[in-house]
C-alpha cells in the first residue's frame, strides 16, 4: 500500500490561489506549498513566510573566508607562528621582502581578502541552499499526480502534507473544497 504524501487542490486563477492560501495560512496549516506557473506578488505574506534564513549562512561563509585570509597571510609571514614552527625544523627561514613592505600589510593583503571572502561566501550560500531545500532529490511526490502537470501552464496548485498536525484526510479535502478548488485529490508517496 502507498504512503500518502498530502492532498492536492487545483484552483483556477492566481487570485483564487492568493485567497485560498491566505486562508490555509489562517487555518494554521504549517506543512503546505502553493504552486503557480509565474511568481505571484504578495504570495509570501498570504501563505505567512517570514525572512529567508539563507543570508545568515552567506554572511557566516563571509565571516569564515574573511577570517581565513587573514589567519593564512599572518601564520605564513615571516613573524607568523606557521613560519615560526617550519623554521624550528628546518633551521631556515627564507623571509621575502617585496619593495621594502613589512611581512604584513594591509594593502596587498585586500586582492587575498576580498578573493576568499567572496568564494567562501558563494560555497556557504550553495550548501545552505542545497541542505535547506533538501537537495538533490531526484523526484517530488506531487508529480505523481497526473494534474499537477499543468502547473507550468495555466493551472494554480495548494498542497498539503500529511505530516502536518492538522492534516486529517477528510476535513482537509472538505476544507480545500470550501475554498472553491476545482479538482481535490490525494497525492500518494511511492
Amino acid at each position: 500500500m502507498d504512503k500518502i504524501y498530502g492532498l492536492g487542490a487545483e484552483f483556477k486563477s492566481a487570485s483564487e490561489l492568493y485567497h485560498a492560501a491566505e486562508k490555509v495560512r489562517d487555518k494554521g496549516f504549517i506543512r503546505w506549498d502553493a504552486h503557480s506557473p509565474f511568481p505571484i506578488h504578495g504570495m509570501d505574506q498570504a501563505m505567512g513566510l517570514g525572512r529567508s534564513r539563507l543570508s545568515f549562512w552567506s554572511l557566516l561563509g563571509g565571516a569564515v573566508g574573511l577570517t581565513v585570509a587573514f589567519l593564512m597571510i599572518f601564520l605564513i609571514s615571516d613573524e607568523g607562528a606557521i613560519a615560526t614552527w617550519i623554521g624550528k625544523f628546518t633551521n631556515q627561514n627564507y623571509p621575502l621582502v617585496v619593495q621594502g613592505k613589512p611581512y604584513f600589510a594591509v594593502e596587498p593583503s585586500v586582492p587575498i581578502f576580498f578573493e576568499l571572502t567572496i568564494l567562501i561566501t558563494a560555497f556557504g550560500t550553495i550548501a545552505a541552499l542545497l541542505v535547506m531545500n533538501w537537495l538533490p532529490r531526484w523526484h517530488h511526490p506531487v508529480f505523481n499526480w497526473d494534474r499537477f502537470a499543468k502547473v507550468t501552464d495555466d493551472r494554480f496548485f495548494i498542497v498539503i502534507e500529511s505530516r502536518d498536525p492538522k492534516f486529517d484526510e477528510a476535513e482537509t479535502k472538505q476544507f480545500l473544497e470550501g475554498l472553491g478548488a476545482q479538482c481535490v485529490a490525494l497525492i500518494q508517496d511511492e
